[in-house]
């Protein structure tokens, strides 16, 4: 074999692992996510609190869909959690709890379907239903999509004046 040759079939040789190699990192980037958006889902619904400040990255944009007061979008952690989240959990009784319903990832994308339930401070049941589609990087959710059912929110929100 001339080193002609030899160049070529090592370049094709190389070619091919990389090729082989690349979906075994992106399979092994999406198992990462999804298990650790599965486990914190899990501490979660086990009681646990901090969901959201472990899960999001600080400067994060979250997007929520829709018609509602509450739909848009939220530039960072903070901003999420005093507009979004502080007003609804402080009209709640229970915390809310969570049953993951579906869960995939590709690479870098977290998809959850999950039911959320709790008691509302006027003693009312909430449940509704969620997707967050969540892109992940560095096991941190650097930009979410959420759609739910913005009515049940809404009631709440407006039925239960903060203290």
């Amino acid at each position: 074999m001339t080193p002609k040759h030899y160049t070529a079939r090592t370049f094709l040789a190389f070619a091919l692992l990389a090729a082989s190699a690349t979906p075994a990192l992106a399979n092994d980037a999406s198992e990462r996510n999804r298990q650790f958006i599965a486990q914190a889902f899990d501490e979660w619904a086990a009681g646990g609190s901090g969901f959201f400040e472990r899960v999001l990255a600080p400067d994060m944009v979250w997007t929520i869909k829709g018609t509602s007061p509450v739909a848009g979008r939220y530039e960072g952690r903070e901003e999420f959690m005093a507009k979004a989240v502080a007003p609804f959990a402080a009209r709640l009784s229970s915390p809310m709890r969570p049953t993951v319903n579906h869960l995939w990832a590709e690479g870098d994308h977290v998809i959850v379907q999950w039911d959320g339930t709790a008691i509302a401070a006027d003693g009312k049941p909430y449940q509704n239903s969620y997707v967050w589609i969540l892109q992940m990087e560095n096991l941190r959710a650097v930009e979410v999509t959420a759609f739910l059912d913005l009515v049940p929110y809404d009631d709440v929100i407006e039925r239960i004046p903060l203290k």
